[in-house]
Order: structure tokens, then sequence, then C-alpha cells
């Protein structure tokens, strides 16, 4: 235990690990935010959607030279964009459209992966991240995206409440729903985009899943919900990266098996609240 404890405390004091905790903790407090709002508005398969997108994006950006990083940004809000107005042009359920687009992306992705010689051995951390390479680039744009994203539904918290509640409501009350609409998606895909960095294609969606059905689960008022799930991704980030400095396991996976953990333990008090 002592031994443990000693490992945990060396490793923290190294630049890495400090950026990888700054890191955890913020792209827990953006999944938590914007998932928050996501679930309920059923955008969950969306993000998962984005997400797999983001894999094209960056084997796009290595194949023209590009910094994957900061071409990814649009990249991803273009992509985001693009598949909300082909589901309004069609007649389909969106997640049919949504499945179409998810497997033609990753689709492309292996294709063009082909092209990349030299490349293929980071597809590993593409498809779990790998927080512990995390840069300050990574930091400053992860801050700016979770700040743009908290002042923007702060300023438009009466139009987000009613869009994710009761859409006809918001459209009866002369609420701007389309311009709403897309500026979240945009959010969201750029949240995407900067927590692909930590945790990789295949786990992002947890980031904005999980934290937020975790706070559901045991919140019932809306504004307390936000805030737990913005907790609960920031401290499922914590306990993840203490977890796999402890036994030195892969850092986003465990970040996820910490948003599970603490998952069970809502259903467990959710439970018990409706037996007592």
């Amino acid at each position: 235990m002592l031994d443990t404890l000693d490992r945990i405390t060396e490793l923290m004091s190294f630049p890495f690990m400090q950026r990888a905790l700054l890191g955890g903790i913020l792209t827990g407090i953006l999944g938590g935010l914007l998932g928050s709002f996501a679930i309920l508005r059923q955008l969950s398969f969306f993000s998962h959607t984005v997400g797999h997108a983001a894999l094209l994006g960056i084997v796009l950006a290595v194949l023209f030279n590009l910094n994957p990083t900061l071409a990814l940004l649009p990249f991803t809000v273009l992509f985001g964009l693009g598949v909300i107005y082909l589901i309004s042009q069609t007649n389909l359920w969106s997640d049919a459209v949504l499945n179409i687009v998810f497997s033609v992306s990753l689709a492309g992705a292996i294709l063009a992966l082909s092209f990349v010689e030299g490349y293929r051995g980071n597809l590993m951390n593409l498809l779990f991240g790998d927080i512990l390479a995390i840069q300050s680039i990574d930091l400053w744009l992860t801050t700016m995206v979770c700040l743009v994203s908290a002042v923007s539904l702060l300023l438009t918290h009466r139009a987000q409440v009613l869009l994710t509640l009761h859409e006809g409501m918001a459209k009866a009350q002369g609420v701007a729903v389309q311009q709403h609409q897309a500026w979240f998606i945009v959010l969201l895909s750029l949240a995407v985009a900067v927590a692909i960095k930590a945790v990789g294609v295949l786990l992002v969606n947890a980031f904005l899943v999980i934290p937020a059905a975790t706070a559901k689960l045991i919140s019932h008022q809306f504004a307390w919900y936000v805030l737990l799930a913005i907790g609960i991704g920031a401290l499922s980030a914590i306990l993840g990266i203490v977890m796999s400095a402890a036994w030195n396991l892969a850092s986003g996976p465990s970040i996820v098996v910490a948003q599970f953990g603490l998952f069970a333990i809502a259903i467990l008090v959710s439970r018990l609240r409706q037996t007592s």
C-alpha cells in the first residue's frame, strides 16, 4: 500500500502527469457540461459518430502534412454541421442517417490510413488515446472550448433549457431553434475534437454520456443535474488517472472504468431511494 502511494506521489511530481491530470479534469468538466444537454436531446449517438469521424480527420491531416490537433477542430465542426444538414434533407430516422455516416467515415479513415506510411503504429493511440502525451497546446484548446461552452450556455440558459426539455414550447415562445441547435452542435463537435487526444476515438463518447447519465440517476432538478454531471466527469478523470498511475494501466480506459464505477454506485443509490 505504501509502495503504491509512493509511486503515485512520485509520478504526480512529473510535469507530464500534471498535464495529464489537468487535461483529464478539463475534459471531464467539458464532457459533463455538454453531455448533460446532449443525452436529454438524444444526441449521444451523434457525438459517437463525430468521434469516429475524427479518425478520418486525423488521418487526412497527417496525409496532407497538417497539424492533426489544429486541423481536427474545423474538421469536426464542419462534419457535425454537415451531418445535421443531411438529416434535415431526408425522411429517414436520424439514427439511420448517423449509422450510415458513422460506417462510411470509419471506412474512409481505414482506407486513407493505408496511404499514410509510418503512422500506422500510432493507431492504438488514435483509438484509445494517450492522455500522458497531452501538451500545453492541448490544455489551452480544451480550456478555451470549456470556457466558450460554459459562457455560451450561461448566456442562452433559458433557450437551451427549453430546447432540451420541450422543443415545441421553445418554438412557441419564439426561440431561434435552428440557430441554437446549430451552435450546440458546434460546441459538441469541438468537445469531441479536444477530447480525442485524451481518450481516443473509441472512448470519447463515454466522457459525454456516462457522467451525464450517472447524474440523471440521482438528480431530478435540472441545475443540480448539470452540476453533478460536471463534478462526476472531473472526479472520474482524477480517479482514473490515479488508478492508471498506481497499477500502470492505460489512462483512457481507466477513466472510463472509473466512470462506470460511479455509474454503478448511482444505480445502487437510486434503487435504495426507491425502496426507502
